[in-house]
C-alpha cells in the first residue's frame, strides 16, 4: 500500500533530475541547460514547485549517483511528491535498476514522470517505460559486444589503441602511478582538480570519466609497456 504524503499542501513538489557522463557535457553546459530548460516547462505547465539535482560526469550504468540517492531518499521520506527527468537514460540505463525505481514509486508513493515517457505511475506507461528501457538495454548490450569484438580484432593485429595524450607526461605518469597505487577514479580527480593541474581540455576540473580516459590513452599504455619490459 503506497504510503501517505506527510505534508497536508496542495502544492505537488517535483524534484528535477539532470545528468550528464562527459566531462565535454560538463564544460560547455549544453546538455544540462536543455534538461534544466525541458523540466522547467513541464513544472511550470503543471504548476509544479521545481527543485533541480544534477549528477555532472557520472555514468547512468550505475544509481549510485549522490544527487540521485539524495532524490530518492527524500521522496521516499514525504518531502517530494515527483521525479522529474527528461529521459529515461538520464535517470537509469538497466532493465532491473529501472524495474526496482518503479517498484519503489510505487510502493512508497510517490510518480516518476519521464519526458520521453510521460507519468509511469500509470498501467500504460508503466509497460511503455520497461518496454523502452528493455530495447535501449538490448542495444546497448549489441553495441557494446559489437565493440569488444572490433577492439579484439585490431590487437590481434598488432594495432595499439587508444588515442595519444595531451597531457603533460608527468601528469599521465602520475594517473598512472596512483592508479596502480589503488586509488580510484574518483580520489584521482580530486587530487588532480586540488593540485590546479589542468585537463586535456584545458579545464580546472577533473571528473572520472577524464581519468579514465588518461588510463585508456597511448601514453598511458606505453607506460604500461615499459612496466612491464
Amino acid at each position: 500500500m503506497a504510503r501517505r504524503q506527510t505534508s497536508t499542501s496542495t502544492t505537488v513538489r517535483a524534484l528535477g533530475y539532470c545528468r550528464v557522463s562527459t566531462d565535454m557535457q560538463v564544460e560547455s553546459g549544453a546538455g544540462l541547460d536543455a534538461q534544466r530548460a525541458a523540466l522547467e516547462t513541464e513544472a511550470a505547465r503543471h504548476g509544479w514547485q521545481l527543485e533541480i539535482l544534477i549528477d555532472a560526469g557520472l555514468s547512468g550504468a550505475t544509481m549510485n549517483r549522490p544527487a540521485l540517492v539524495d532524490a530518492l531518499a527524500r521522496l521516499d521520506r514525504g518531502d517530494a511528491n515527483v521525479l522529474l527527468s527528461a529521459k529515461l537514460d538520464r535517470v537509469s540505463r538497466s532493465v532491473k535498476d529501472f524495474a526496482g525505481l518503479l517498484e519503489r514509486a510505487q510502493r512508497k508513493g510517490w510518480r516518476l514522470v519521464l519526458l520521453d515517457l510521460g507519468d509511469t505511475s500509470t498501467a500504460a506507461g508503466e509497460m511503455t517505460a520497461n518496454v523502452i528501457a528493455s530495447a535501449a538495454q538490448y542495444e546497448r548490450r549489441l553495441v557494446g559486444q559489437r565493440t569488444r569484438e572490433g577492439l579484439a580484432a585490431k590487437r590481434a593485429q598488432g594495432v595499439r589503441l587508444g588515442r595519444p595524450s595531451v597531457l603533460p607526461a608527468q601528469v599521465v605518469a602520475r594517473v598512472v602511478a596512483e592508479h596502480r597505487a589503488g586509488a580510484s577514479l574518483r580520489t584521482i580527480a580530486a587530487g588532480l582538480t586540488a593540485d590546479g593541474v589542468s585537463t586535456a581540455r584545458g579545464g580546472g576540473t577533473w571528473h572520472a570519466s577524464a581519468v579514465r580516459a588518461v588510463l585508456t590513452g597511448q601514453d598511458a599504455a606505453l607506460l604500461a609497456d615499459t612496466a612491464c619490459g
